[in-house]
C-alpha cells in the first residue's frame, strides 16, 4: 500500500478574527495535502482552533462574553474561512471538545508516571507574557518607558508568581540534540534548524505546565485548582485528531506519527523542543518533520491595526475569488521565507500566470477543436516538436514531485508556470490557425496542446483545485483519471473524445479597479 501521509496546520488562536497569515498557512498546508492525495497516498489533514488560556478570558471579558461564547463565535469564523479557501481538511479540531480533554489528560498521566519524575510541583515566578503565553528570562527582555519590560515579540511582560506543576525539560537536552542529529530533516528550513540546535545547546530550563490564576483550561488530573498550560494542551491536538488515547484505532495506527507539522516561525521552539520532549516522556513516537513558514507583510510594511494595513482574507476572497488568492500565496512567496501581500503584485501574478498563461492556452486550443473538429479530440500523428512538449510536461511533473517532497511549494508552482510558458511557445511556433489546408497537422497540434493542458491541470489540482477541476471537465477527463500517475502516462487524450463547449476558466483583473 502507498505510504499514508498525515499533515497538520498549527491550530489558530481564536481570540480575534482570522487574518491573511492564517489563510496563508491553511492554503500552503492544503496544497501539500492535496499533492499527497494526487500521489495516491491515503492522506489525513488536520486543522482547528486552540481555545483555552488567559488571552481568551481577557478578550471575552472585554467583549461581555464568556470564554465559551467567544470560542464558539470565532472558531466558526475560522471554519468559514477554510470553506471559502477550498481547504480539504479531514477534521477540524477544537481544544474545547471532550475528546481533546480525554487525550490531554492521558498524555499528562503518562508523563507524570514516567520513572524520571518528569512532572513535579513547585512555585513559579518570572516574567510572563500573556500574548505569547510564555515566560522569559530577564536577559531576553528590553526595557521601555516607566520601567515597562517587553518580550522579544514586543509583548509586555509582568512579574508573576504562582504554584505550578513543572515538566523536567532540562532532562531532555541531550536526547533532543541526539534526535536532531539522527534526524537532520526533522526541522526545516535549515535556518530554523540551526536556531533550535543553538537554543537547546545553550541549555534548557524546566517548564511550567500548569496555571492556578484562571480556570479556563483543561483540569490537571488529581490536582484541583490547576489547569494545564496552553502549550501542553494545544500541542496534543495533533494526536487527539488521530484518535489518541485509543492507540489501537485504525486512524491512529495508520497516521501517527505525523509526517509533517506546518507552523509559523514564531512557534518553532514549542514544536521542536517542547512537543518532542513531551512525546518522549509519554513514550509516544515523534513526528517526522516540522516546517516553519515565514510571515506576510502588507505592501512592504508589517501589518498592524494602527497602520490600518491588516489584510482581511474574506475581503480578498470577495474581490478576487478563491483560486487567485491561493495561487498568489503559493507562487509569490518562497515557502519558509517571509513574503509580501501587495495588490499590484497580486493582480500581475494572477493575470500573467493564470489568465494569460494557463487560461488562454486552454481557451485558444479548445476553441479551435470546437470550431474545426466539431468538439472532438483529433487524432495525433506526433513529430519531434509535439513529442518534445509532451516530454517536457512529464519531466516537469517529476520535478514538481521532487520539490513537493521537501515542501518547496514555490519551486513546484514555478515549474508549472515554466511548463505553461513552454506550451504557449509551442502553440505559437506551430501556429495551428494557419493550417486549414493541412487539417491532420492542425489536429495533431491541437490534440497535443490539449493533452499538455490536461497534464498541467492534473498537477494544478493541488494549487488551484476548483479551476483545475473545471479545466479537466472541459477536457472530458474522467474523475478516475486525475492522479499524477495519469499525468505522466505516455498516452494522451483518446482521439474522438467529445469535449463540451469551452468557456473561460480564469478571470483577468484590471489594475486600475478595486476588483
Amino acid at each position: 500500500m502507498t505510504e499514508p501521509f498525515y499533515v497538520t496546520t498549527a491550530i489558530a488562536y481564536p481570540n480575534g478574527e482570522p487574518h491573511i497569515g492564517h489563510a496563508y498557512e491553511m492554503v500552503t498546508t492544503d496544497a501539500i495535502a492535496r499533492w499527497a492525495r494526487l500521489e495516491g497516498r491515503p492522506t489525513f489533514f488536520l486543522t482547528g482552533t486552540d481555545e483555552h488560556g488567559i488571552k481568551m478570558v481577557q478578550t471575552a471579558t472585554a467583549q461581555g462574553l464568556t470564554p465559551r461564547e467567544l470560542a464558539d463565535r470565532n472558531s466558526a469564523r475560522f471554519r468559514e474561512m477554510a470553506v471559502r479557501l477550498d481547504i480539504s481538511h479531514d477534521d477540524f479540531i477544537r481544544t474545547t471538545e471532550p475528546r481533546h480533554y480525554e487525550s490531554v489528560q492521558e498524555i499528562w498521566r503518562r508523563m507524570a508516571a514516567n520513572s524520571n519524575g518528569d512532572i513535579y510541583e513547585d512555585a513559579y515566578e518570572g516574567w510572563y507574557s500573556v500574548r505569547d503565553e510564555a515566560y522569559f528570562d530577564a536577559s531576553e527582555l528590553t526595557e521601555g518607558e516607566g520601567g515597562r519590560k517587553f518580550a522579544p515579540s514586543g509583548a509586555e511582560v509582568t512579574w508573576v508568581r504562582e504554584p505550578s506543576y513543572f515538566f523536567r525539560l532540562s532532562a531532555y537536552q541531550q536526547k533532543l540534540l541526539d534526535y536532531y542529529s539522527a534526524n537532520p530533516d526533522f526541522i526545516a528550513p535549515e535556518e530554523r534548524r540551526n536556531e533550535i540546535v543553538s537554543f537547546v545547546t545553550s541549555g534548557l530550563r524546566d517548564l511550567s505546565i500548569s496555571r492556578t490564576t484562571f480556570d479556563w483550561g483543561i483540569p490537571v488530573p488529581g490536582a484541583p485548582g490547576h489547569v494545564m498550560y496552553v502549550w501542553i494542551d494545544a500541542l496534543t491536538n495533533y494526536i487527539t485528531g488521530v484518535g489518541f488515547p485509543d492507540e489501537l484505532s485504525e486512524r491512529y495506527r495508520t497516521f501517527w506519527p505525523a509526517n509533517l507539522h506546518v507552523i509559523g516561525k514564531d512557534i518553532i521552539r514549542f514544536h521542536t523542543v517542547y512537543w518532542p520532549a513531551f512525546l518522549m516522556s509519554a513514550g509516544l513516537p515523534l513526528p517526522r518533520r516540522v516546517f516553519a513558514h515565514g510571515f506576510l507583510t502588507s505592501e512592504g510594511k508589517k501589518m498592524s491595526k494602527s497602520l490600518g494595513n491588516v489584510v482581511d482574507p474574506h475581503e480578498q476572497l470577495d474581490l478576487y475569488g478563491t483560486d487567485p488568492v491561493r495561487w498568489y500565496c503559493l507562487r509569490e512567496v518562497s515557502f519558509g521565507q517571509d513574503g509580501d501581500w501587495g495588490r499590484d503584485k497580486f493582480i500581475n501574478r494572477s493575470n500573467a500566470d493564470l489568465a494569460n498563461n494557463f487560461g488562454n492556452l486552454a481557451q485558444r486550443s479548445l476553441s479551435m477543436i470546437q470550431k474545426n473538429f466539431a468538439g472532438t479530440v483529433p487524432a495525433a500523428a506526433q513529430s519531434a516538436p509535439d513529442l518534445a512538449i509532451v516530454g517536457a510536461a512529464i519531466s516537469t511533473i517529476e520535478r514538481m514531485r521532487l520539490a513537493m517532497q521537501t515542501q518547496q511549494i514555490h519551486e513546484a508552482t514555478a515549474e508549472l508556470t515554466s511548463l505553461l510558458n513552454a506550451a504557449n511557445l509551442y502553440f505559437a511556433e506551430q501556429a495551428p490557425w494557419g493550417l486549414k489546408a493541412d487539417l491532420p497537422r492542425m489536429g495533431t497540434i491541437l490534440a497535443t496542446t490539449a493533452d499538455v493542458v490536461r497534464r498541467a491541470a492534473i498537477a494544478a489540482q493541488a494549487f488551484v483545485p476548483a479551476s483545475a477541476a473545471k479545466l479537466l471537465d472541459l477536457l472530458a477527463v474522467p474523475a478516475s483519471e486525475r492522479l499524477l500517475v495519469d499525468a505522466v502516462r505516455p498516452e494522451g487524450i483518446p482521439a474522438g473524445t467529445l469535449l463540451p463547449p469551452p468557456e473561460p476558466v480564469f478571470r483577468k483583473f484590471d489594475l486600475g479597479r478595486a476588483g
